[in-house]
């Protein structure tokens, strides 16, 4: 099992909805949330793309020296960039950080951001082009080892004599993660990804996505890992939780959500079509369970008015951890979380649900080669006790 956390390079705030509480979006901030994570034990973080954000690349080199052992998960969206130097700037990444790169592909399913990138392909042809683009990919840092060159002629991409001096230090290229909800990214995904990721569904939603994926990368004799993306809101106690989730969503009114709605509705995602239908944009300020507690401590008040990613683990330790386990049974390897403000919960996570997770994440959660005393020092002389979780 493998945790990583989630870099907001898009905003953060203590609510959803409103500038009340607000982070100011700077390169200081995003660094304290990746030393948190690195010092804490994550595997590592994710950093999106999109005009909402920061750019994904940029943030994530200028922190390889920030951190030691955590690795990046770094958007990559086919169509802004050529295959041939995408892949450079991916080998270079991964030599630099010493092989920690993670790549997830982002086909995007916004057509109004995609044109404001100057990509106008509908739905089936994105998919198409993201094939072609990631392919190409592939093939360039993999050859890249032996020195070869790669010729290919597609409906989209072409390139001919495409080669690379420096190969990265991941072999044969660093990890591809990739997420998508429709018939054409499952045949993506099967086909030429190595990890698989779902966003936040109920557990028996998401055990069929995944057996869809495994079933038609069986037919090409591949075997994929998989992951899930969702948010947490985890308190010591159940009460606390649930409160923590009301005051997340406490600023915002039914026009905020309406509007949101209305937006995520003209996307041709299917993922955000499946969020959306999660919800309805069901919302009563007073009972923030009722209609979005979509399967135990499964919330899904985040994707209110949040894009992607719309659910949350809400509950004590002992409940969050829990339904960890429930999904990892289904063969879920990666687990990428993120809460607000995500400074906090970064720490408040690892604090309290770490220690409950399977043995290498607890040796992890104690900062690998450091020793002594955790915890303020009794009276100038007595160490704290450990607790027994």
């Amino acid at each position: 099992m493998k945790i990583l956390w989630f870099i907001p390079t898009h905003g953060d705030s203590r609510y959803l909805g409103t500038s009340k509480g607000a982070r100011a979006a700077s390169f200081d901030y995003f660094k304290q949330i990746a030393i948190a994570a690195d010092s804490l034990g994550y595997e590592g973080v994710l950093i999106p793309t999109g005009r909402s954000c920061e750019d994904s690349w940029v943030l994530a080199a200028s922190l390889i020296d920030a951190t030691r052992q955590l690795k990046f998960l770094v958007a990559l969206r086919p169509g802004l960039m050529q295959p041939s130097l995408s892949a450079r700037v991916a080998a270079t990444f991964d030599r630099l950080s010493g092989g920690r790169l993670l790549v997830n592909l982002v086909t995007g399913g916004d057509a109004d951001e995609l044109a404001g990138d100057g990509l106008f392909l509908g739905h089936a042809e994105r998919y198409e082009q993201s094939a072609e683009f990631i392919r190409i990919w592939r093939e360039i840092l993999a050859r890249s080892h032996d020195g070869t060159s790669f010729d290919y002629e597609g409906r989209h991409l072409q390139v001919r004599g495409a080669k690379l001096l420096y190969p990265p230090q991941s072999r044969p290229h660093p990890p591809v993660f990739f997420g998508g909800s429709s018939d054409a990214a499952h045949e993506l995904a099967a086909d030429q990804v190595d990890t698989y990721l779902t966003w936040g569904e109920p557990p028996a939603a998401v055990a069929a996505k995944l057996a869809d994926v495994r079933e038609r990368a069986a037919r090409r004799g591949r075997t994929l890992r998989y992951g899930i993306r969702l948010h947490v809101i985890v308190r010591e106690t159940e009460d606390e939780a649930w409160r923590a989730a009301a005051e997340l969503v406490s600023e915002l009114d039914e026009q905020t959500v309406a509007a949101a709605q209305a937006r995520f509705s003209q996307m041709d995602s299917v993922g955000q079509r499946r969020m959306a239908e999660l919800h309805r944009g069901r919302f009563d300020k007073a009972n923030v369970r009722d209609g979005l507690e979509i399967a135990p401590n499964l919330w899904a008040g985040v994707g209110l008015v949040r894009g992607g990613a719309g659910t949350a683990l809400v509950g004590n330790p002992q409940q969050v951890a829990q339904r960890i386990l429930e999904y990892a049974q289904l063969g879920l390897e990666y687990f990428i979380f993120s809460g607000y403000p995500h400074l906090e919960e970064a720490h408040r996570f690892a604090e309290l649900v770490f220690p409950l997770l399977p043995l290498a994440l607890r040796e992890r959660l104690k900062g690998g080669t450091l020793s002594g005393p955790f915890g303020e020092i009794v009276a100038n002389q007595f160490v704290p006790q450990l607790v027994r979780s």
